[in-house]
């Protein structure tokens, strides 16, 4: 009977594991199904979200094509003539409706040469000029160029950085499919520029590019980098690759972008003008600096030039000291005085109602030298006159930002004036010829002190001094023409920047990427 029900107990057993294990098979084939379809669930989810996202990327990608949607932050594509391309304040206003395509340019692959510092000298306009040359000369050379130092050390003392200027970061990304640019020179380099044992040379200029190839490229290849300390007027303005005058304009036109403060408070200055109508921009430059440097002293009395003698003397960098002021006036080699300007705006026939915006710094002999100017045209005004104290109390002492204000209201003005020929003279010139040859009034000056000389002592009336002036600058408003050169005196030639004519025709070939 024991044995019965402990056979029974075992058949039980027996029955109840096997059907334990029936059953723990199914559940794991369950599991198995459940996890297969959980696994499935997680695919398809992923897979949702990845389409999901390329689809949004590429939506991304095509809106950032539209380029009107967008201020160019990164890269602004080439025009295909100069007259398309508006005024860099006008690519944010309404009335702007040139397409823009916005990208980052993809990066050149090249080995470098070595590496390019460059310290620049001079004025804004200078230094502008000098950085357009020295991104195509490290293009050319293969070589990775060092943002540029600005000068500190001139007339000016402006503290300014490259970034307090110019956009630093559109500079460098911008330029990324021609030439690698870095902020700092790696720490081992840095190290020894700092204990001033890096090659320093100010190269030759009105040099060609057989000169950088030939004679500074072997020096960087020996020392791994070199600085040039002069920067001014230094690669030629002719007799130079195509490719490598375009990219001077690129970097000029489209790379050097200042920041947004300076150009919103610029945009603010053309907005107040413009609601008043069409102006005028005088880039009078009337200013104590540029008569030191020039010796040209008419209409100062005796303490106002042996002032500004005094100044010539001090510094030694301006070779010339003994000067003939009255010859240097007739040959036309002085800055029209704030007196002649007036004349001659009469005799040009500008109505005595526009607005006038005075281009400069402080004008020598300050309001008493104004008096004539403002009589004949009162509505002269001045960024310092149109904006607050608390509008520009961030550029006071900071002329380069300052004189990047002017820069920008002389593309957006309706006729520029230049009463001399000066760097920010010549490279607003050919900047309003590249967007679109705006009215430029470019003043003979050995005739206008002739005439003016001529009207003064009686020779002349007023309707013949006013038609012989019109007369003699009815080609000279900054209209199409071809640069006159001159190989032998390349300082006497019509200067690049003024006329880049280069860039003024089809931008159809890319700059070789070998």
């Amino acid at each position: 009977m024991y044995k019965m029900k402990e056979s029974d107990q075992k058949c039980n057993y027996s029955h109840d594991w096997e059907m334990g294990f029936r059953f723990s098979d199914e559940e794991k084939v369950d599991k198995l199904k459940n996890s297969i379809t959980v696994s499935r669930s997680r695919v398809k989810l992923w897979m949702t979200r990845a389409i999901t996202t390329v689809l949004l990327w590429t939506c991304f990608v095509q809106l950032m094509a539209l380029g009107e949607l967008w201020r160019p932050k990164l890269f602004i594509t080439w025009p295909s003539r100069c007259c398309h391309l508006d005024s860099p304040l006008a690519l944010q206003s309404s009335s702007s409706s040139l397409p823009y395509k916005v990208f980052l340019p993809p990066k050149r692959i090249y080995k470098s040469n070595g590496y390019l510092m460059v310290s620049c000298n001079g004025g804004l306009n200078q230094m502008r000029a000098a950085i357009c040359d020295m991104v195509a000369i490290a293009r050319y050379l293969n070589l990775t160029l060092i943002v540029p130092n600005l000068d500190k050390t001139s007339f000016w003392a402006d503290p300014s950085d490259f970034e307090d200027i110019f956009d630093v970061d559109h500079f460098i990304l911008s330029l990324r499919d021609q030439v690698r640019i870095l902020r700092k020179l790696p720490p081992r380099l840095e190290r020894r520029f700092e204990s001033r044992m890096i090659y320093s040379l100010s190269p030759i200029s009105w040099s060609n590019m057989s000169y950088y190839l030939n004679q500074i490229l072997p020096l960087v290849q020996k020392y791994k980098v070199v600085h040039l300390n002069k920067t001014d007027a230094r690669l030629a303005n002719n007799g130079l690759p195509i490719e490598v005058q375009k990219l001077r304009c690129r970097v000029n036109f489209n790379t050097l972008r200042f920041t947004s403060p300076i150009e919103e408070l610029g945009r603010k200055v053309v907005q107040m003008l413009r609601d008043k109508g069409p102006f005028l921009v005088l880039h009078l430059r009337y200013e104590m600096d540029m008569l030191a440097f020039s010796g040209c002293t008419r209409g100062c009395n005796n303490d106002e030039v042996d002032e500004l003698t005094r100044m010539r003397y001090a510094y030694s960098w301006w070779k010339e000291k003994v000067i003939n002021s009255e010859l240097k006036r007739k040959e036309g080699l002085c800055p029209l005085t704030p007196e002649e300007t007036s004349l001659v705006l009469s005799a040009l026939g500008i109505n005595r109602n526009v607005q006038i915006y005075i281009a400069s710094g402080e004008i020598y002999g300050g309001e008493r030298r104004m008096e004539t100017l403002a009589a004949a045209f009162p509505n002269l005004v001045r960024k310092e006159t149109l904006l607050k104290s608390s509008d520009l109390r961030f550029f006071q002492n900071h002329s380069s930002q300052m004189a990047a204000l002017d820069y920008l209201v002389s593309l957006e003005s309706d006729i520029y004036v230049p009463t001399y020929d000066g760097n920010m003279a010549k490279v607003v010139e050919g900047h309003r010829r590249f967007l679109g040859f705006k009215k430029t009034i470019l003043l003979d000056r050995k005739l206008v002190v002739s005439l003016i000389d001529q009207y003064s002592n009686g020779s002349l009336g007023w309707d013949e001094f006013s038609s012989a002036m019109k007369e003699g600058h009815s080609d000279r408003n900054g209209s199409s023409n071809k640069r006159v050169m001159d190989p032998d005196r390349p300082k006497e030639e019509d200067y690049f920047y003024s006329n880049p004519h280069e860039c003024l025709e089809t931008w159809e070939e890319p700059l070789r990427s070998s």
